[in-house]
């Protein structure tokens, strides 16, 4: 079984900036994939970025690109997500995700809150 615990959420005014940490822990893949993803009140759940075990490759949504940075560090089994710029639109609960590397992301975290005040 594998865990994830996020930390790092709070309230922001727009314009600031939060860092998101998710760090894993139990019977994780080697080469594993993490990502974060995001859920904001009466919305589905949504992709924000993913980063290989390498961190050679990242991808970001199309809405936090530019102003969202995601990296890890393997020795911690920790992924982060700097949110810069934010904007009440970000408002939304923040969850960690894992998984082997083309196996989808079968192990989530419990998620933390991020909200943006205007």
């Amino acid at each position: 079984q594998v865990q994830l615990v996020e930390s790092g959420g709070g309230l922001v005014q727009a314009g600031g900036s939060l860092r998101l940490s998710c760090a894993a822990s139990g019977r994780t893949s080697s080469r594993n994939t993490m990502g974060w993803y995001r859920q904001a009140p009466g919305k589905e759940r949504e992709f924000v970025s993913s980063i290989t075990w390498s961190g050679a490759t990242t991808y970001y949504a199309d809405s936090v690109k530019g102003r969202f940075i995601i990296s890890r560090d393997n020795a911690k089994n920790t992924v982060y997500l700097q949110m810069n710029s934010l904007k009440p639109e970000d408002t939304a609960v923040y969850y960690c995700a894992t998984g082997p590397l083309g196996g989808g992301f079968p192990y989530w975290g419990q998620g933390t809150q991020v909200t943006v005040s205007s």
